[in-house]
């Protein structure tokens, strides 16, 4: 693929054919405007001339079918601005415009947020893990929200009390695959370290825990919720609960997140124990930085670009006068297996 021009460049017919598998007959009729070329090799050769970095002449250049806002927690978790980067990319490719906001400690709350953009005349919202999936919080905002005619989606944190499509991991079958692939090595002292319990992601994480715990070793529900600890989805509350699971002589840690890995990681490394030699442990998302860590981490990876795909699909079902079933659509996790899970070891 060549270097992407400089801004204003002349427009190179066989880069772009190349670049979008067509002949260099049919990039000059979409560039001149001709007739005889279907639409979806049209938006293909403009997708090329997009990548490429060369720019649109004016007749063809996009115009914004209307804004769409996504709202998403702080950024510092790159679980997020996954989402966000699909999310933006899809809506983009079907002539959207992307209005990213983010919350942040001390910054917008997500009800200004949501009003910032109703304001501005947004045609629909997305949220990642808001309010939606806090047990605690107050529904009757979204119920609002949908009365000022305003379409939604949420990802991640079902609620009967919402009437919206929802798109949602499987945190339940999550569990299973991490207990199946432990118990496998030989692991039977399993910690779980999850976020508060308010957010319905951990309730369902707690659930599929407790139950393929009590299946797949001799382990009562009370016993197996003694190997839960509650953190923040942080490093640092990773390696807090891991700390403490390790006191309970846990040889190996299931995360709610990379992060909280990563801190789980720290921890054991502090008390002078080798991840996976002494502990195994494992992550949650398969996020971008999973590239740096150090065994390469086992995970649970999201699947962050169907999800995206899905979610922007049901909104402009929504947006377009055909609603997509009020529903939760439940998308399958992949236990992603690298080095830092390994036989147990026992005593003696």
């Amino acid at each position: 693929m060549p270097t992407p021009p400089a801004s204003g460049s002349t427009a190179r017919l066989s880069d772009i054919a190349a670049q979008a598998g067509v002949s260099e007959a049919t990039v000059s009729r979409v560039l001149n405007g001709k007739a005889g070329v279907s639409t979806t090799t049209r938006q293909t050769v403009l997708a090329a001339l997009d990548t490429l970095g060369y720019e649109r002449p004016a007749r063809l250049q996009a115009r914004s079918a209307g804004l769409i806002g996504l709202i998403t927690p702080e950024l510092s978790n790159p679980i997020f601005p996954a989402f966000a980067q699909v999310i933006e990319q899809v809506l983009t490719r079907d002539g959207y415009t992307p209005v990213l906001c983010t919350q942040s400690p001390g910054g917008s709350t997500e009800d200004e947020l949501t009003n910032t953009l109703v304001d501005r005349g947004v045609n629909g919202i997305i949220y990642v893990s808001g309010l939606h999936a806090d047990s605690t919080a107050d529904m009757d905002r979204y119920v609002k929200l949908a009365g000022r005619g305003v379409p939604f989606v949420m990802i991640n944190g079902y609620t009967e009390r919402v009437s919206a499509p929802f798109v949602s991991t499987d945190d339940r079958s999550a569990m299973r695959l991490a207990v199946q692939h432990l118990v496998e090595l030989g692991h039977e002292r399993i910690g779980l370290a999850v976020g508060p319990r308010r957010y319905v992601p951990v309730v369902r994480k707690i659930e599929g825990f407790v139950q393929h715990m009590r299946t797949a070793l001799p382990l009562s529900a009370e016993q197996a919720e003694g190997f839960i600890q509650h953190s923040l989805f942080t490093v640092e509350g990773g390696q807090a609960a891991a700390n403490a699971l390790i006191d309970r002589d846990c040889t190996a840690i299931i995360c709610g997140s990379d992060l909280m890995a990563f801190g789980a990681i720290r921890a054991a490394r502090q008390r002078g124990l080798a991840v996976p030699r002494d502990i195994s442990v494992v992550g949650f998302d398969d996020s971008p930085l999973i590239v740096f860590a150090d065994p390469p981490l086992t995970t649970l990876r999201q699947p962050v670009d169907a999800m995206g795909q899905a979610a922007v699909n049901a909104l402009l079902e929504e947006v377009t006068g055909n609603p997509a079933p009020h529903a939760e659509y439940v998308f399958m996790p992949e236990l992603v297996v690298r080095g830092s899970t390994a036989a147990a070891r026992h005593p003696g």
